[in-house]
């Protein structure tokens, strides 16, 4: 049978039990202090590093979405649709929703009136979270993920692209890249990026990820490119047929 402390003879209740001198908790303070400071960099970098694989997943969602479109359509979306007077009226961001598990929401859209119509409203406000990087708080309905648009880009306006235009090779093509957040732009509105901005992002420029973007390649793949990459390479990956010369160590 077990004996309690003060049944012992040995055990005196007269005598203080010993506690924490102020010495002691300082240095036991100052121990976690250093303990938090050595490990909050690890685990910010840990976060980001996690950002940055979602948001790479996020683009490869993309692609999957331009694939499966492509095999249904017979070619690329469109930049975007317009009227019988050539405005636009949705973009290619709308038109792959159904591929991008998303249908629900595509079958709630007025495809005949504009993105920005009344009637287009529940669409309008809603978030898409494979449209958006985790990197970067946005408002729910805006996305940094912009197609690349341009007399010889990838996405044309009202008009599909068939693959086989694409000559310049699937793997060296620009399809879709993660813009500034100050090009943010509503994921329903044909808004995307052209020659001028993607080769005004530069080192200087503030990024989701340190040091460059991911993009979008027509074949599917994701890469990181840092923000120092030159413009004669920008170029020669934004274009379909130019026939330019790329290594794998251009980019």
């Amino acid at each position: 049978m077990l004996k309690r402390f003060e049944d012992d003879p040995g055990f005196d209740r007269t005598k203080p039990t010993r506690g924490f001198t102020i010495i002691e908790l300082i240095i036991c303070v100052f121990i976690v202090a250093i303990l938090i400071a050595l490990l909050l960099p690890a685990t910010r970098s840990s976060t980001e590093a996690a950002r940055r694989s979602q948001c790479v997943n996020n683009l490869k969602q993309i692609g999957l979405a331009f694939y499966n479109y492509n095999s249904t359509h017979g070619g690329l979306p469109p930049e975007y649709t317009a009227d019988v007077d050539r405005g636009p009226l949705q973009s290619w961001r709308t038109l792959i929703l159904p591929f991008d598990e998303q249908r629900e929401l595509y079958e709630t859209i007025d495809l005949t009136k504009p993105w920005n119509d009344p009637a287009n409203s529940t669409a309008f406000k809603a978030r898409i979270l494979s449209f958006q990087c985790p990197s970067i708080t946005l408002a729910d309905n805006l996305t940094t993920y912009l197609a690349t648009v341009g007399p010889n880009c990838c996405l044309m306006p009202n008009r599909p692209r068939p693959l086989d235009e694409i000559t310049d090779g699937q793997s060296n093509t620009l399809i879709v890249i993660e813009a500034l957040n100050e090009n943010a732009a509503p994921w329903m509105s044909p808004s995307d990026a052209d020659e001028t901005m993607f080769l005004s992002f530069g080192p200087s420029k503030k990024f989701s990820h340190s040091g460059g973007w991911n993009v979008l390649f027509v074949d599917g793949t994701v890469r990181f490119l840092k923000g120092n990459l030159v413009p004669e390479t920008r170029k020669a990956l934004m274009s379909v047929s130019g026939n330019e010369k790329l290594s794998s160590d251009s980019y």
